[in-house]
Order: C-alpha cells, then sequence, then structure tokens
C-alpha cells in the first residue's frame, strides 16, 4: 500500500464544509483505493490553530479528527522531534527565496525521508521541491 502525506491544506478543506475544496477532499477519499495517509504533528497543530476563532463546532470537529486520526489505523501521525525541527529549519533557511512556512519546510523533510511523492495539497512550494500536489488544478 502506497502513501499519501497529507497536508494542512487537505485536513482544513475535509473537515470546514464552507471550505470551496471540501468535496472534491470529501470525494477524493472515496474514489481511491484505500492508501496509508501519512502527516504529522506538526501539520495537526497548524489545522488545529486555523479553527480556533471558528466557534465550538468546528473547533469540536477538527479536535475529534484528530483523535479518530490518532485511532486509525489508514493515518500515520509523525511525532514532532527535535531532529524534525531542525531539519525543517535547515530547509527553510535554505530556501530564503520562498514563501514556504516551517510547517511546510517540515512536511517536505519528512516526505523525503519516507520516501512519499504526492501530498494531499494544493500548495505550489510542494511542486517547487519536486513533490506531486493533488489538488493543484492544471
Amino acid at each position: 500500500m502506497s502513501a499519501l502525506f497529507a497536508d494542512t491544506f487537505y485536513w482544513i478543506a475535509f473537515t470546514n464544509p464552507q471550505d470551496t475544496a471540501h468535496e472534491k477532499a470529501r470525494s477524493f477519499m472515496r474514489a481511491i483505493p484505500p492508501r496509508l495517509i501519512l502527516t504529522t504533528e506538526e501539520v495537526l497543530i497548524e489545522y488545529l490553530n486555523y479553527f480556533a476563532g471558528w466557534g465550538a463546532q468546528l473547533r469540536g470537529a477538527a479536535a475529534r479528527n484528530v483523535q479518530n486520526m490518532r485511532a486509525s489505523r489508514s493515518v500515520r501521525i509523525v511525532p514532532q522531534t527535535t531532529a524534525s525541527f531542525l531539519a525543517g529549519l535547515t530547509r527553510y533557511q535554505a530556501r530564503l527565496d520562498k514563501g514556504y512556512s516551517l510547517t511546510d519546510c517540515i512536511s517536505m523533510e519528512t516526505m523525503r525521508r519516507e520516501g512519499l511523492s504526492e501530498a494531499l495539497t494544493n500548495d505550489r512550494h510542494f511542486e517547487q521541491e519536486g513533490f506531486r500536489s493533488l489538488f493543484r488544478e492544471p
């Protein structure tokens, strides 16, 4: 079973019915064969932070989603470590001409380390680093 990396974009779109990519995120997972989804604790921090100001209903949905991910056999959450932080920081410093967030840099380093090439995102930064963004419009 090949794995996909889930970026913050995907989790937000999957959770928020108001997001323009919500239906695409939901139907994407129904349409593909079962695959392992890999994400990081840093992505989940960014995801939960995003919903901080959206009210109790979406905050609760996001928190439940993270708990469900933690219990799921189809989602693997890579824990944050000093090593992952430093690897991300190194990429961040090496790409000062880009608009990459530290979370994106950590995600890219995780994808490289895990041998992944496809990300559930629309972020062109992943494509700039040679990954395939599955939600980018052609």
